[in-house]
């Protein structure tokens, strides 16, 4: 009768046969604590017999070959976790890895934006915050304490100042925190409105499409339309932007391509536009617009867009700010 092995006796079983440059690919994809328990396996297996050996290379060839084909996905990957994790752990490992990209926690921090790190920094100890900031990558770090209250910033510069070599005790306490407090939180709240996706698609329509959707939605649910159309960022939105924006605009669309985009603009836009160049600049403008003459709607649909497609590409930079509309808040 054979004996029943646990997985972490199949995979050990699994990797001594292979041997060689396969076993090498298959433990860089295991982290630390599995590649321990399947070498801890391997190390107290004795011999094992050619019987068992062919009957766990069977079962590996049956279960590949009775599939139609193998996919990966955070659904699958959540069900074999289940088979021989408990929920809790479960739980928290599909959090983070649906969180922030990044190996450990310390490169996943590195790319939360730094005023979302910052708001969770500032409630807890100054001594927890100078760990994690000794931790993360100095530029992140400046704008993580740039965020701060200033008060506490400080605090915490000083606790770093002082700061000796950090206990892997504390380091690993810090460690599970963040995971369950911070990551996870985030994870579940960083996943994006559908409405926010489809506003961007809506977008980069032609404005022909464009009314022929939401013609078709508003017939189906108005809501949904009107809060996509909310969503939505148009040339017209241009208008929202400060002085440094228009400028930064005009530097790097050019001016054949804005002069074809304010040809379909509202007047407020196109005295936005004027308004922040020079009185020689906005006078070639405009007579650059008038040789154009009549142009095709298509074309300049297509100038607007490639210039709304740059703006926001500038703001996600951070050399401009949207403004979404609302008093008190700034979209970047």
């Amino acid at each position: 009768m054979t004996m029943a092995r646990t997985g972490a006796e199949k995979a050990a079983i699994l990797m001594i046969a292979l041997g060689g440059e396969e076993v090498s690919g298959l433990f860089s994809q295991l982290d630390l604590d599995e590649v321990k328990e399947v070498s801890r396996t391997m190390a107290v297996l004795g011999r094992i017999d050619h019987a068992a050996v062919e009957a766990v290379m069977g079962e590996f060839r049956d279960r590949l070959s009775g599939s139609s084909g193998l996919v990966g996905g955070f659904d699958t990957t959540e069900r074999l976790l289940e088979r021989f994790l408990d929920p809790e752990r479960v739980n928290q490992i599909m959090e983070e890895i649906r969180g922030p990209a990044g190996r450990t926690v310390w490169d996943k921090l590195g790319n939360v934006n730094e005023a979302v790190l910052a708001s969770y920094l500032k409630n807890e100890y100054p001594q927890t915050v100078a760990v994690v900031l000794s931790r993360i990558e100095p530029a992140h770090a400046a704008k993580v304490l740039a965020c701060l209250p200033e008060a506490f910033a400080v605090e915490a510069v000083m606790r770093m100042l002082r700061m000796e070599i950090v206990q892997k005790d504390i380091l690993d306490d810090v460690e599970r925190t963040l995971r369950a407090e911070f990551m996870s939180n985030l994870a579940r709240t960083s996943r994006r409105d559908n409405h926010e996706v489809m506003a961007e698609i809506f977008n980069h329509f032609d404005r022909g499409t464009e009314g022929r959707f939401f013609a078709s939605l508003e017939g189906q649910n108005k809501e949904t339309a009107d809060r996509i159309r909310a969503l939505m960022f148009t040339f017209e939105d241009l208008a929202k932007l400060d002085a440094s924006g228009i400028q930064t605009i005009l530097r790097n669309a050019g001016n054949k391509r804005i002069g074809l985009a304010l040809k379909g603009a509202s007047e407020a836009v196109r005295d936005l536009f004027f308004k922040n160049m020079s009185e020689r600049a906005g006078k070639i403008l405009q007579e650059d617009m008038a040789a154009l003459g009549s142009v095709r709607a298509k074309d300049v649909e297509e100038a607007q867009q490639f210039i709304v497609t740059m703006a926001k590409d500038l703001a996600a930079a951070g050399e401009i700010v949207l403004s979404d509309g609302k008093e008190d808040e700034l979209v970047y």
